[in-house]
């Protein structure tokens, strides 16, 4: 509520952690919130980050609400994105939360990525989206394998860590991590760099 008070568009709602709580928790937890406001919710499935996975059939019970209209998949598992799409139909959109899967989700009707790529080439996610859907799968799919060693090395310590380091290098000025995280390793560095300049981006 206070997130739609202070002027949100939508809601990204990562499933809650530690306390990992069941199926049914979960299908109460997000239709509590989407019950509490008039905002479209974006629920975000990221088990490797919260231990608590988001599965295709609490997705398709939640989707029948009216203002849940998609997720981001992040658990990794394409087999359970199909899953999904064909539990969900055209009531949940897709998005995919692992910028080394934006085609593959596509091609099970994902409709884009929220990205961490986007950050440092931004023109670059965009278009990988965009010759996907213009009909140019191949194009799509090569700028999606041309990217994969610059989106390991964004992942080469924990999330945020890498990219601030790139966006600051790049002159963006993303400040430093606050603690717990820690600005990453002289290897994380010199792989970030490497996988930056190869990609063109020095």
């Amino acid at each position: 509520r206070q997130a739609q008070a202070d002027g949100a568009d939508a809601l990204l709602l990562v499933t809650p952690y530690y306390n990992k709580t069941s199926q049914a928790g979960l299908v109460a937890h997000y239709t509590a919130i989407a019950n509490a406001v008039d905002l479209p919710c974006i629920l975000y499935n990221v088990p490797s980050r919260t231990g608590c996975n988001l599965t295709p059939a609490s997705l398709a019970e939640l989707a029948k609400l009216p203002n849940i209209n998609a997720v981001k998949e992040a658990s990794g598992n394409i087999s359970q994105v199909a899953e999904i799409a064909a539990a969900c139909g055209d009531e949940l959109n897709i998005y995919s939360g692992n910028d080394d899967q934006i085609v593959p989700l596509l091609a099970l009707g994902g409709k884009g990525v929220i990205s961490v790529l986007s950050n440092v080439a931004p023109q670059y996610t965009h278009d990988i989206c965009a010759k996907w859907f213009a009909g140019e799968t191949q194009e799509s799919l090569q700028m999606q394998l041309k990217a994969l060693p610059l989106c390991k090395a964004l992942f080469a310590d924990v999330n945020p860590i890498p990219v601030k380091w790139a966006m600051n290098c790049l002159g963006w000025q993303a400040g430093a991590c606050r603690l717990p995280l820690v600005e990453p390793s002289a290897a994380v560095q010199a792989q970030l760099e490497t996988a930056m300049r190869d990609f063109g981006l020095l």
